[in-house]
C-alpha cells in the first residue's frame, strides 16, 4: 500500500471520520454527481482533499472529481456514481440534506483501527429491529444467504461504512451492538426499522469461501 490517498489504491478501516451532508444529487449520463459538504473536522489545512483521492461514502469508495471553495468552511467535494453503484448500494436513494458517513482513504503511516475495508459494497441489508438497552442499541438486519454465510459471530462487518462486530450470525441475517459513541458520530443513530444499509463483508470470509468452493 502506498503512502497516498489517490483513487485506485484506496483502503479504509471503517472508522468514520465524520458525517457529511448531501448538497445535491445531479443526474448525468450513466449515473449521478453527488455533492457533499464534509464536516469541519475533515477540513485539514495540513492534509487537504485532492482531486482523484478516494473517499468512502456510506462505505462505498468513490473518487473526488471536483473541489469547491477549498480551504473555506463551505468546502464541497463532488463524486460520480455509475448505474451499477446506484443499483447495488443505498446511494441511489440519497437526496439533498441527507447525512452520510465519510472516511478518507487511510495512509500507510496511520494507526490501523477497525478492520480492512475495501469500500466495495457487496449488497444491502434491511433493518429488522432496533432494541434499546440502557445506552446501547441492538440492531438486527435481513441479509441474503449468499452474504450472510460470510459472517461469523465476533467477526467484522461494515454497515454503511462503519466497522462493527457481529453479535449473532444467521442464515439470512445478523445483528450488531452499537455503543453510544457510534450512535452519536455516525448515521446509524438516525436509522429506523425498514431502512436499507450498505454491507461489506470481511475480506477474509470471502477468501475462505472461495477456497472452500474450489475443493
Amino acid at each position: 500500500m502506498q503512502d497516498t490517498r489517490s483513487g485506485e489504491v484506496g483502503m479504509f478501516t471503517g472508522l468514520v471520520e465524520g458525517m457529511g451532508q448531501i448538497e445535491a444529487v445531479v443526474s448525468e449520463p450513466g449515473g449521478v454527481r453527488i455533492v457533499v459538504s464534509p464536516p469541519v473536522q475533515m477540513l485539514l489545512p495540513e492534509d487537504p482533499a485532492v482531486l482523484g483521492e478516494s473517499v468512502a461514502i456510506n462505505g462505498c469508495c468513490l473518487t473526488v472529481v471536483e473541489l469547491q471553495n477549498q480551504g473555506n468552511p463551505t468546502e464541497k467535494w463532488s463524486f460520480q456514481a455509475g448505474s451499477e453503484t446506484l443499483s447495488k448500494t443505498n446511494l441511489g436513494a440519497l437526496t439533498s440534506g441527507a447525512s452520510v458517513n465519510l472516511e478518507r482513504a487511510m495512509k500507510a503511516n496511520a494507526r490501523f483501527g477497525g478492520h480492512i475495508v475495501q469500500g466495495h459494497v457487496d449488497g444491502t441489508a434491511r433493518i429488522l429491529s432496533i432494541d434499546h438497552e440502557a445506552e446501547w442499541v441492538f440492531m438486527a438486519f435481513a441479509l441474503t444467504p449468499e452474504l450472510a454465510r460470510q459472517l461469523v459471530p465476533k467477526g467484522s462487518v461494515t454497515v454503511d461504512g462503519v466497522s462493527l462486530t457481529v453479535v449473532e450470525a444467521k442464515r439470512d441475517g445478523f445483528s450488531v451492538a452499537l455503543i453510544p459513541h457510534t450512535l452519536k458520530e455516525t448515521t446509524l443513530g438516525q436509522r429506523q426499522v425498514g431502512d436499507t444499509v450498505n454491507i461489506e463483508t470481511d475480506i477474509l470470509g470471502k477468501y475462505v469461501e472461495r477456497l472452500m468452493a474450489g475443493r
